[in-house]
């Protein structure tokens, strides 16, 4: 597997969406942006979330990775939101970088959030 593959856009949403799921980390509700056609996860806050206004306000690009080190710490990176795990299948990081919100995520199984 290459190391930086396209995953998804990640856009703010305030209406629910079907088949949320609850992450308890960020307290906010998310789409499977692989269910999507155009790849696109919605992401819907709760009101006491903690996540910075920056990725709140502003759609990212996620990408797969196989290692998250180095793209927390190349050079111009604001680190956002430092490594979490999401369920039991992945492990992400937000930064920004060019200006842009990116995710960069490492998958520690296939699959999404179990039913």
């Amino acid at each position: 597997m290459s190391d930086f593959i396209f995953d998804h856009v990640g856009i703010t949403t305030t209406e629910p969406q079907p088949e949320e799921d609850w992450v308890e980390a960020s307290k906010i509700w998310v789409t499977n942006p692989h269910a999507h056609p155009e790849h696109i996860e919605f992401l819907r806050y709760r009101e006491d979330s903690a996540v910075p206004d920056a990725i709140r306000n502003n759609p990212h690009i996620a990408y797969r990775v196989t290692d998250l080190k180095p793209h927390l710490e190349a050079e111009g990176v604001e680190l956002l939101i430092a490594r979490f795990v999401v369920g039991d299948f992945l492990e992400v990081a937000f930064v920004r970088k060019h200006g842009v919100i990116f995710e960069y995520m490492r998958y520690l199984k296939e699959g999404w959030f179990a039913s």
